[in-house]
């Protein structure tokens, strides 16, 4: 058995995947969960072929009940929680005018709503770890949207902005039990999320997944003294 654990949302590709990827290489033991069983069972079949240890479990995060099963799956596999890695997220873009009712509130459940349950959810193994080893971790994915917003992801960025509060919130709250957040809040990063902008930002220009994994890498090693808040990640010359 892992000496740590960790879940990470949206695992099946992506940020997500590399994400759960440098844990594993981090000795962790995974619980990986996505919307869809299928890229979902690929992306955990490629985590076990590295040598890790591996739950999965194909879930909808706009679905509290589903989340509640990611939680209990994890809790019976592994036994503790060291690190959450909320990762999964969706963006819909509209100009004001065309909003749909259906669209903002699948925005505002996987984008906000998801992490909110599950650190609900999470909270009592997160605080049996923060009290082993005060280094507790919770990865949220914001997005440079959050502290910049952008028009016609107005729904999107509103969201992110939403989780870099939250993640405030959270360490105000928590940091005393030794349970550290972090908003991550990346620009373009080169996956299939940002091919609809791919024709004004080449893809050789975007960031990398692996910039976010080297930074969760970061993250894992700063001691119980260091918390980080935030970290942005931005293209050369792009401001904020």
């Amino acid at each position: 058995m892992p000496e740590r654990a960790a879940i990470v949302t949206g695992a099946s590709r992506g940020i997500g995947l590399a994400l759960a990827e440098a844990l594993g290489h981090e000795g962790f033991g995974l619980t990986v969960t996505a919307r869809k069983p299928q890229t979902l069972d690929q992306a955990a079949e490629a985590l076990r072929a590295q040598g890790f240890e591996v739950e999965h479990l194909a879930a909808n995060m706009a679905d509290e009940g589903a989340l509640r099963e990611v939680v209990q799956a994890h809790r019976e596999r592994f036994g503790r929680l060291d690190v959450l890695v909320n990762n999964a997220g969706v963006g819909i873009g509209a100009p004001a005018t065309e909003h749909q009712t259906k669209f903002i509130d699948m925005q505002l459940d996987v984008n906000l709503r998801a992490i909110i349950v599950l650190y609900r959810e999470c909270i009592e193994l997160l605080r049996a770890a923060g009290a082993e080893h005060h280094n507790a971790l919770v990865v949220n994915l914001a997005s440079i949207a959050g502290k910049s917003p952008a028009p016609w992801l107005s729904v999107y960025s509103a969201t992110k902005a939403a989780v870099i509060a939250y993640t405030q919130a959270m360490n105000k709250e928590l940091n005393a039990e030794g349970i550290k957040s972090v908003a991550f809040c990346p620009g373009f990063v080169d996956t299939d999320m940002s091919d609809f902008v791919k024709t004004t930002v080449p893809a050789e220009e975007m960031l990398r997944t692996e910039d976010i994994a080297e930074a969760l890498r970061f993250v894992l090693r700063v001691s119980p003294a260091c918390v980080i808040p935030e970290i942005v990640f931005q293209r050369p010359g792009e401001t904020i």
